[in-house]
C-alpha cells in the first residue's frame, strides 16, 4: 500500500514538474529573447498570459503568485497588477473531480451526509474550492475542498520558485526575492492542513467574540477532515461594492476591518496574514465577515511589544529606542544608514497613527498601498547590505509588510477618513508585554495551538 502511495506521489511530482516547467520555460524564452536578441515584449500582455497559466495550474504556484503581488518589489509592477487577479478569477475544477475528492474525505456515501450539495463551486482559489451545501438540519454551510496532490505540488513548486526568482533577477537586476522563500514555504505547508485551519478559525471566533461587528464562521466538526473544511455559510457582499457608498458607511466598514485585524494582534499576538479582498465580505448592517484562516501568524509578545515601542520611538524622535525595536523585530548589525532607511519606512507605516486628526490612510500606487515607497526602502536596504557588510531582512518584517500594505489598500479603496491616532492609542492603552505573554500562552493552549 505504501509503495503504491509513493509511486502516486512520484508520478504527481513528475507531472507537476512538466506542467510548471513548460509554463516557466515560456516565460524564460520570452525574457531571454528580449535580453539577448533585442526582441520587444509587452509586459502587461505577458503578465496576463502568465497569470492565466498560473490560474490553470492551480496549487501552490498560484498561491505564490497571489502573495508576490502583495510584497513590494517581488516582481515588476505590471506583473503584480496582473497577479492580483489570481485572488478572485481562478477557474474551478469539474464535478467528477469534486465527487472523487469528497468520496476520499467522507467515504462512498458522502452525499447522504448532506441534504443538498451544489455541484458548481461558489469560489475557486489556489489550493481548493468552495461549494455550498445544506445539512440535514437545514443549516447552510461552506465546504472547502482541497485539490489533490497538493503536498507533492508544494515541494515541486517551491523548487520551481527558485528558478522563477532567478529568471526575474536576470531580467531586472534590481529585483531580489530570495529573502521571502522561507516565509512562503512555511505558510504554504500550513495552509494545506485544514485541521490546523479549523483550530485557527475557532481561535479567531474566541478572540473576536466581543466584537459585535465582526463575524467568524463556525466549524462543522463531523463533516471536516485534514483536506475538507466545512463551516457555517456567512452571507455578505464584496467590500469593493462599497467604494462609492456614503462616507459614514465607508468609515464604519474601515473601523470594523481595523478591529478584525488588530484586536487579535495587540490582545493575543496573532495576525491574519492573507489580506486579499476575497477573505472578507460585508453584511447588511455593515458588519464584516472574516474568512479563510489558512495563513495565520503567531508572534511572541516581545515582537508585539517591539511594534508598539517603535511607535513611541517615532513619536518621541528617540533613535536609540527605535534601534532597540528594530532589533526586537529581528534586524541585526544595523548601521546608521540602515537605521535612517528603516525609519523612512516606519514613518510611512505609522504615519496615519502619528497625527491626532481625521485623515485618510494615504495613497495607492498601481493598486497597492505604499508600493512605491516600499520598493525604494527595500532597494536601499539591499544596496546597504551589499556595500556595508549586510543585514538580514527578518521574515517577520516580510510578513508584517504584506499584512499592513494589504489592509491599508482596503482602507484606501474605501476612501475612509478616520482619526487613526485615537483608534490606535485606545487599542494599546492598556498594553503590557508580560500580561500579553501569559494571556497568549493560556489562549493558545486552550485551542491546542501552543508554540
Amino acid at each position: 500500500m505504501n509503495t503504491q502511495k509513493d509511486e502516486r506521489s512520484i508520478s504527481a511530482k513528475v507531472k507537476r514538474y512538466g506542467q510548471v516547467g513548460s509554463t516557466m520555460a515560456g516565460l524564460a524564452a520570452k525574457l531571454a529573447g528580449q535580453r539577448y536578441l533585442g526582441l520587444e515584449i509587452n509586459r502587461a500582455d505577458h503578465a496576463a498570459q502568465i497569470t492565466q497559466a498560473l490560474g490553470n495550474l492551480k496549487g501552490p504556484l498560484m498561491k505564490i503568485g497571489q502573495i508576490l503581488a502583495t510584497i513590494p518589489e517581488a516582481v515588476p509592477s505590471e506583473y503584480a497588477a496582473e497577479l492580483q487577479q489570481l485572488q478572485s478569477n481562478a477557474p474551478p475544477m469539474s464535478w467528477p473531480f469534486v465527487r472523487r475528492r469528497m468520496k476520499t474525505e467522507l467515504g462512498a456515501d458522502w452525499e447522504n451526509q448532506f441534504k443538498s450539495f451544489e455541484r458548481e463551486a461558489s469560489a475557486a482559489a489556489s489550493l481548493g474550492q468552495v461549494h455550498k451545501a445544506v445539512t440535514h438540519d437545514g443549516q447552510l454551510i461552506a465546504c472547502k475542498l482541497q485539490y489533490p496532490d497538493m503536498q507533492s505540488a508544494i515541494e515541486t513548486d517551491l523548487n520551481q520558485l527558485k528558478i522563477i526568482f532567478s529568471i526575474y533577477e536576470r531580467y531586472d537586476s534590481s529585483i531580489k526575492t530570495e529573502h521571502i522563500h522561507a516565509e512562503l514555504s512555511e505558510r504554504l505547508h500550513e495552509e494545506l492542513d485544514y485541521e490546523r485551519e479549523a483550530k485557527y478559525t475557532r481561535l479567531y471566533a474566541h478572540m473576536l467574540g466581543d466584537e459585535s461587528h465582526v463575524f467568524v464562521p463556525q466549524i462543522i466538526e463531523n463533516l471536516s477532515s485534514k483536506r475538507l473544511l466545512c463551516s457555517t455559510w456567512l452571507d455578505g457582499e464584496k467590500i469593493l461594492n462599497f467604494k462609492e457608498a456614503p462616507q459614514e458607511q465607508r468609515n464604519a466598514l474601515a473601523m470594523n476591518m481595523f478591529r478584525a485585524w488588530y484586536v487579535p494582534l495587540y490582545y493575543y499576538g496573532v495576525i491574519h496574514g492573507d489580506p486579499h479582498l476575497g477573505n472578507y465580505t460585508v453584511r447588511q448592517d455593515n458588519s464584516i465577515n472574516l474568512l479563510d484562516f489558512g495563513c495565520v501568524r503567531i508572534f511572541p509578545s516581545e515582537f508585539v511589544g517591539g511594534v508598539i515601542s517603535l511607535y513611541h520611538a517615532l513619536m518621541e524622535n528617540d533613535n536609540e529606542r527605535a534601534v532597540h525595536a528594530y532589533e526586537i523585530w529581528g534586524f541585526k548589525n544595523l548601521s546608521k544608514d540602515h537605521i535612517e532607511t528603516l525609519n523612512v519606512w516606519a514613518r510611512f507605516l505609522y504615519g496615519p497613527i502619528m497625527e491626532n486628526k481625521v485623515r485618510p490612510i494615504g495613497e495607492v500606487t498601481n493598486g497597492i498601498y505604499g508600493r512605491e515607497i516600499a520598493e525604494k526602502v527595500h532597494k536601499k536596504l539591499r544596496e546597504l547590505s551589499r556595500d556595508q557588510g549586510g543585514i538580514t531582512v527578518p521574515r517577520e518584517f516580510v510578513f508584517m509588510d504584506r499584512a499592513a500594505l494589504g489592509l491599508g489598500s482596503v482602507f484606501l479603496h474605501l476612501k475612509s477618513e478616520i482619526n487613526w491616532y485615537q483608534v490606535f492609542n485606545e487599542l494599546i492603552q492598556d498594553f503590557d508585554e508580560k500580561s500579553l505573554k501569559q494571556h497568549q500562552n493560556e489562549t493558545l493552549k486552550k485551542f491546542d495551538l501552543a508554540t
